[in-house]
């Protein structure tokens, strides 16, 4: 069993920046697939989980939703199991209860049900 822990959430005005955190722990070494990505969902309430970010392991290449391009980087070392995001020049509409996911590249890196393991979310708050 692989657990994901997230931190870094919080509460800032429009405009302002916040920077989370992922770090898996557990069996990571039957994680024997030849790729995988980590990545950021979220979900506000009412609304569907969406996907906002991933990073492929080994290529360390990132994907973004266009709703976020320009003012989020995703960055880590999926080999060691770690993940950042960094949200820059936050809207109200982003926020929402922010998930790390970890997942065999032979999914879709923007489909929730390809991934295998989910943390517990850390809150983003965003006051205009």
């Amino acid at each position: 069993q692989v657990q994901l822990v997230e931190s870094g959430g919080g509460s800032v005005q429009a405009g302002g920046s916040l920077r989370l955190s992922c770090v898996a722990s557990g069996r990571t070494y039957d994680l024997v697939s030849t790729h995988w990505y980590m990545a950021w969902f979220r979900q506000a309430p009412g609304k569907e989980r969406e996907f906002v970010a991933a990073i492929n392991w080994p290529t360390n290449k990132p994907y973004y939703a266009d709703s976020v391009k320009g003012r989020f980087t995703i960055s880590g070392d999926t080999r060691r199991g770690t993940e950042f995001l960094q949200m820059d020049n936050l809207r109200p509409e982003d926020a929402a209860v922010y998930y790390c996911a970890l997942g065999d590249g032979g999914g879709s890196y923007d489909t929730d049900r390809d991934y295998m393991y989910w943390g517990q979310g850390t809150q983003v708050n965003v006051s205009s």
